[in-house]
């Protein structure tokens, strides 16, 4: 198997196909201050798929991301996306962002933040208050929020402020769903439910969902297809496909051993062609780990 792939298969053929969706990436390079931030990107999400984006920090998911949304100019390759016209594409991708400074003092309420999504990109008429209430009131029920339709959302607790921030990115119904770190900052069980949710949400709604981690582990039992991004290259497939010794080693251009322990995978960095300090030998190096079941690659 090529250590990186540009095919992203078939969807799941369990899953009906919407008539239009999902997202293709096609040899994208950029390059920022003379250095090489992407490189040759290629990979596919299908309609109905949940894929994961995984690197460590600075490998460059966040460009990619920015990129995908048209933020980032490229200086090779091209996005294909549903829908034709700016207008058109940029209705067709909703986005949670890392990083949401809500104020506990402001007074929005969460059907306000939800409500905020429906006509950021609609021209002519807008919406009835009939049909904006209907619409909010359906997606917070989607995710599982609508007990928190009347709270104040800088109130709400991380995991409950994802939900909120979920139902924003999907009021306007789009095609794709692009979700940059959603799990940081988030305890175990609130994360847990948020890979729950959107692997629901993916199933019900037929929306083309990529997540961005630096953590595997906790999207492994949702994701149909990884694309593993290190040093501004990509690997992706499944994750059998994709989470190899052999094709990770040559994504990162040194030895990697991948260990799978209860389920869990362990990607373990070795340096093998200069000695480490102290060590007083050439042999491999093994990195401390970042996170319990993950170690970091440098």
């Amino acid at each position: 198997m090529s250590p990186v792939s540009s095919s992203a298969g078939p969807p799941d053929p369990s899953r009906p196909a919407p008539p239009h969706g999902g997202l293709e990436v096609q040899g994208v390079g950029v390059r920022l201050g003379g250095r090489q931030v992407l490189g040759d990107v290629s990979f596919a999400v299908g309609p109905g798929q949940l894929t994961g984006l995984i690197g460590p920090n600075g490998a460059g998911k966040t460009t990619l991301l920015r990129v995908i949304l048209g933020l980032q100019p490229v200086d090779d390759g091209r996005v294909v996306l549903p829908g034709d016209g700016d207008a058109a594409r940029h209705k067709a991708i909703g986005y949670v962002p890392q990083k949401v400074l809500l104020d506990p003092d402001m007074p929005l309420r969460a059907r306000d933040v939800v409500a905020l999504g429906l006509d950021g990109n609609r021209l002519g008429l807008p919406l009835s208050r009939r049909r904006r209430h209907q619409a909010v009131d359906e997606m917070l029920a989607a995710v599982g929020a609508s007990h928190l339709a009347d709270a104040r959302v800088g109130l709400l607790s991380g995991g409950e402020q994802q939900r909120v921030l979920i139902a924003h990115a999907l009021v306007s119904r789009p095609r794709l769903l692009l979700l940059d770190e959603p799990l940081a900052n988030l305890d175990l069980g609130a994360g847990q439910e948020v890979v729950e949710l959107l692997a629901e949400i993916t199933r019900q709604q037929q929306v083309s969902v990529l997540i961005s981690a630096h953590d595997m582990n906790p999207l492994l039992p949702v994701m149909d297809r990884i694309v593993y991004i290190a040093g501004g290259r990509v690997a992706s497939g499944t994750t059998d496909e994709v989470v190899r010794s052999e094709v990770l080693s040559a994504l990162y251009g040194q030895h990697v051993d991948v260990l799978k322990v209860h389920g869990r995978f362990i990607v373990v960095a070795g340096q093998p062609d200069r000695a480490q300090p102290g060590d007083g030998h050439g042999h491999d190096h093994l990195e401390t780990p970042d996170e319990p079941g993950i170690f970091s690659i440098r």
